[in-house]
């Protein structure tokens, strides 16, 4: 998940691309170094991890075209949709892997941290997740929110769990599952409460639910914290869906960046990881499409 502001810079840089019949070229990834880039991605070669690609890095390429581009990339799902959206995934052969339970620009601020917000998530979620079953969307995203000044992480975690514990049999009933997003509270979302994964996983162990998990974001725990491959192993019980994203800047997640994406994926997929693993990097290159044909390499374990 990222800013707004960060969002629409993005959106401008891509404007030229809207609609293009982009080419699809790819690098040949091995686990620490990128090699020619002459090949294409085979259609359905995601390996043993279920891959996912989110919205809006690609915002300004319409939506039609950009479902029908990732499904002929091998590609079974498409992140971060609004409902209205849904069907158009649908109708691509897409599963829509994370869905958004509304549209408002406060999403991330607003959570489950303060109970003032609980009555409008709860009613946002309690509309969301039928729909989210019937079209056959299996997560909604939810967020833990900024941080209140009279409210520590204690007490925090003791309101997220007493809201989140209100949807869970709705989730359970529907078979979806709502997703809570970790992200970091140094660089992009300064004050979010839910920035680290000790946090994240004293509410889900208060909820309890298989239908309320964690979006372990892998970039913004990297900035967080670290030590992402032993956190994961040590907390997978707790984690639903993974986002992507090459630290510093959220950009490829190619030899360019710090992390090993290709130790990291070959971890999450040896732990019998069922879920989506989601890219959600800025691509700087002129094609953006080749640096997902890249990450959908370093990924397919």
């Amino acid at each position: 998940m990222i800013d707004l502001a960060r969002r629409g810079a993005l959106v401008r840089v891509l404007a030229g691309l809207a609609g293009a019949a982009l080419p699809l070229v790819s690098r040949d990834i091995g686990a620490n170094e990128a090699g020619s880039r002459d090949a294409e991605v085979p259609s359905g070669s995601t390996g043993r991890l279920k891959q996912s690609v989110c919205h809006w890095p690609y915002h300004a390429v319409r939506l039609e075209v950009l479902c029908a581009r990732l499904k002929d990339m091998g590609l079974g799902a498409i992140d971060l949709l609004y409902v209205d959206e849904w069907p158009i995934a649908r109708d691509a052969g897409l599963t829509v892997s994370m869905g958004y339970a509304s549209r408002r620009d406060n999403f991330i601020p607003v959570g489950f941290n303060n109970p003032a917000n609980h009555k409008m998530l709860l009613n946002e979620l309690e509309v969301a997740l039928p729909l989210a079953a019937k079209a056959g969307v299996p997560n909604v995203i939810a967020m833990f929110g900024n941080r209140e000044p009279a409210r520590d992480d204690a007490a925090a975690i003791d309101v997220c769990v007493e809201g989140l514990s209100k949807i869970k049999s709705l989730a359970e009933e529907c078979g979806v599952t709502v997703c809570v997003e970790l992200l970091n509270s140094r660089i992009d979302h300064h004050g979010y409460q839910g920035d680290h994964t000790a946090f994240g996983v004293a509410v889900m162990k208060g909820v309890n639910s298989p239908r309320v998990k964690l979006l372990y974001d892998i970039y913004h725990m990297q900035i967080m914290e670290g030590d992402v491959i032993r956190t994961i192993r040590d907390n997978i019980q707790w984690i639903g869906h993974f986002h992507t994203g090459g630290v510093p800047g959220r950009h490829e997640i190619d030899a360019t960046q710090e992390l090993n994406y290709r130790a990291i994926a070959q971890a999450i997929a040896d732990l019998g990881y069922t879920g989506y693993v989601a890219h959600e990097f800025m691509p700087t290159h002129p094609d953006p499409f080749s640096s997902l044909a890249d990450a959908i390499r370093i990924c397919s374990v």
